[in-house]
């Protein structure tokens, strides 16, 4: 009985289900013109830099579900490692969800809320 325990605990703890998944943190600063926005994202993954991936950076405003939406953009390297760059164009100001489609070393998609001002 305590054999089998112990194997079914071990299954559980190699399942991808319960994989440590990638997370992000984002800044974003006004870019001054229009409603553009430069953002910083950094990808980490148990608490280490994820380099080497492809991100495709989208956002909808989840206020107005179906009105405004932005064209999904693919962001560039940073300088540091997990780090990523992109210009998001929105259609205003405000409260948006913010979707990260991670590909490469890790397969993710992450969804950051993110308040844009001017």
């Amino acid at each position: 009985m305590a054999k089998s325990a112990l194997l079914l605990i071990l299954a559980l703890l190699a399942s991808p289900a319960l994989a440590q998944h990638a997370k992000a943190d984002m800044s974003c600063k006004y870019a001054g013109t229009g409603f553009a926005y430069d953002c910083i994202i950094q990808v980490t993954r148990d608490a280490k830099p994820v380099s080497g991936l492809t991100v495709v950076v989208g956002a909808d405003m989840p206020s107005m579900p179906m009105a405004h939406s932005v064209k999904p953009v693919k962001a560039r390297p940073g300088k540091t490692a997990g780090e990523y760059l992109a210009r998001l164009e929105l259609e205003m100001p405000g409260e948006w969800a913010v979707k990260l489609r991670l590909s490469g070393p890790v397969r993710d998609v992450l969804v950051l809320h993110y308040t844009f001002r001017q």
